[in-house]
């Protein structure tokens, strides 16, 4: 395998996927699990049973799990790749969580009920706010050397 290859998939030379789940990896890889289950859960129940309340609100929140899901197989996966894929959808999940948390904060009236990223994630310990940002430390220093 040329080193250009092992660029692509994220497996080294010698035959290895690049591990994102070591260290630092291991409990972002739970709290995104976590998440992935309070958000999903939270958004089936709420869409199930009171979409017609607030669709905004619980529609955004079953996204939330959806990010919350990506980012998690993809840290699991591992390469470098993986670790692309995963540092966009962190960006992305932090400018959604910033630009949610900042309108349910000016335009409460907005939203019928809360979101998994409301207030910045208060319901959640601010958790939805501070994951990114150190899920997006953690992928930059875990790139391959080139």
């Amino acid at each position: 395998m040329t080193s250009g290859e092992a660029e692509v998939t994220g497996i080294s030379e010698s035959g290895k996927r690049q591990k994102l789940i070591s260290g630092p990896g291991t409990l972002l890889v739970w709290l995104y699990g976590v998440m992935v289950v309070g958000a999903v859960s939270r958004s089936v129940f709420q869409i199930s049973t009171d979409f017609d309340r607030a669709p905004l609100a619980y529609s955004l929140s079953a996204v939330a799990g959806i990010v919350y899901g990506f980012i998690t197989y993809s840290l699991v996966r591992g390469g470098e790749t993986a670790r692309r894929a995963a540092l966009v959808c962190c960006a992305a999940e932090l400018l959604g969580v910033l630009g949610v948390g900042t309108w349910t904060l000016v335009e409460p009236s907005a939203f019928a009920d809360s979101t998994v990223w409301s207030d910045y994630g208060m319901e959640y310990l601010f958790i939805p706010v501070l994951l990114p940002v150190t899920a997006i430390f953690w992928l930059r220093r875990a790139r391959s050397p080139e």
